[in-house]
């Protein structure tokens, strides 16, 4: 099985860098998906260039711009993560692909092509950056904690609820960023880099190969409430194990205070 995870692993990392390669221009056209929500001509480019890689391999693709089957053994793509970061020249987005049976990811590839930065892993086999070993930090307490987060695209009409949590972890941690780009956060997440990242509203896409990632550098992905976090879960909570415990009881507490 770990033979077969290797390969696989072999084939998503692959699949990323042919598409990664696409995103290092600049896009000739921007359209919007919603208010705030865009898409380019490279992010469909990008999903139809991971499909015809993976296509060799018989398994169904499910991708944020042309969607697929959302059960079973399937490859889940985000061809562009970071897109709104991308259109303007900000140097934080990637190409992001897992492969998921049922509701657990097995393999996950996130790649930076900025900073030609590969995040690959699956189970068992551990995460690596470029063939380093990953771990997440060994930060013990939330006032030494770097955190990152994000904000949905519904966030103009729930700007105060998620402020909320905002506000207390600028109170409460040693500083807060916020990227545009939850898989990017979740790799840095994994190279221990970063401590906590929380974030609403978010698709399976977002989160599925850097789920196994944190997992695999020994960390801890779970929804906000500390329940099992599953691709596609309209929130998520990543840290290191010491933290996840703390971060949990944090975000308890600004629930029960009725935001």
């Amino acid at each position: 099985m770990s033979r077969d995870l290797e390969m696989l692993l072999g084939a998503g990392a692959e699949a990323a860098r042919r598409a990664g390669a696409l995103l290092r221009g600049r896009p000739a056209s921007v359209r919007h998906k919603g208010a705030i929500d865009l898409v380019t001509e490279i992010d469909l480019a990008s999903e139809a260039c991971i499909r015809e890689a993976l296509a060799p391999l018989g398994i169904p693709v499910q991708g944020e711009e042309e969607g697929g089957v959302a059960e079973g053994t399937r490859w889940v793509v985000d061809p562009l993560d970071g897109t709104t970061n991308f259109v303007h020249g900000y140097p934080f987005y990637c190409v992001s692909i897992a492969l998921v049976e049922g509701e657990t990811p097995v393999v996950g590839v996130i790649y930076d092509p900025v900073r030609d930065h590969l995040y690959g892993g699956a189970s068992g086999l551990g995460a690596h950056r470029n063939g380093e070993r990953l771990e997440v930090s060994g930060c013990r307490t939330i006032g030494e904690a770097l955190c990152v987060t994000g904000f949905p695209y519904d966030r103009r009409e729930r700007a105060q609820v998620y402020l909320a949590y905002v506000e207390r972890m600028i109170r409460q941690s040693q500083g807060l960023r916020r990227s545009g780009s939850a898989a990017m956060d979740m790799a840095t997440i994994a190279a221990g880099q970063v401590d906590v990242f929380w974030e609403f509203g978010l698709k399976a896409w977002d989160t599925a190969a850097g789920q196994l990632l944190v997992s695999e550098a020994g960390g801890v992905v779970s929804r906000l409430s500390g329940a099992p976090h599953i691709p596609g879960a309209p929130e998520v909570l990543a840290t290191n194990p010491w933290l996840h415990e703390a971060m949990v009881a944090l975000f308890a507490d600004l629930a029960s205070a009725g935001d």
